[in-house]
Order: structure tokens, then C-alpha cells, then sequence
């Protein structure tokens, strides 16, 4: 099976955000202004579209949903457990009358 090779846009997302960037500066008046804008916001829409590509590609290879770290809090249901106070037989230093 052939896989597709991994493709980000975040690239794209920046070379569009630098042009549409320096169009905004200029039109402001201020291109110094307007270029780490577009920066800002292409870097953002380019991470929003890895994002979905990436849930996109794992949706039609049929991961199923399992997780790498879905069995990291699986918890220890067999060990010893702290004494809760149902635990004491009422003869405790709590009981203050000394």
C-alpha cells in the first residue's frame, strides 16, 4: 500500500499571510504593522488545516479511535489503598478529652 507523503500548510498559510499582510500594511499606511499581522494569521490558518487534514487522513485510514495514550491512566484497581476514616475503629488520638 502506497502511502501519501506528509504535506503540511503552514508554508502556505505563510506565504499568504505575508502577501495579504503587506496588501493590509500598505493600505493602512503602515507595512511594518501589517506584514506580523498576516504572519500571525496565516501561521493560524495554516494550523487549523494541518490540523483537519491530520484528523482527516486518520478518519479515512480507519484508525478506529484508538489512542497511544488512551492507556495511560488506566488506573491500579488491585493495590493496596489508603485507610479511609470508615477504616478506624473509633480509639483515634482525634478524640480530645485528655
Amino acid at each position: 500500500m502506497a502511502t501519501q507523503p506528509q504535506r503540511s500548510f503552514i508554508g502556505i498559510g505563510l506565504a499568504l499571510g505575508v502577501a495579504i499582510g503587506s496588501a493590509i500594511g500598505v493600505a493602512m499606511g503602515n507595512i511594518a504593522l501589517g506584514i506580523p499581522i498576516g504572519i500571525g494569521v496565516g501561521v493560524a490558518i495554516g494550523a487549523g488545516l494541518d490540523a483537519a487534514d491530520k484528523k482527516k487522513r486518520k478518519d479515512r485510514d480507519g484508525d478506529g479511535g484508538t489512542h497511544a495514550a488512551s492507556s495511560v491512566f488506566v488506573g491500579d484497581h488491585g493495590g493496596p489503598s489508603k485507610p479511609s476514616h470508615a477504616d478506624n475503629d473509633g480509639g483515634g488520638s482525634d478524640a480530645g478529652g485528655d
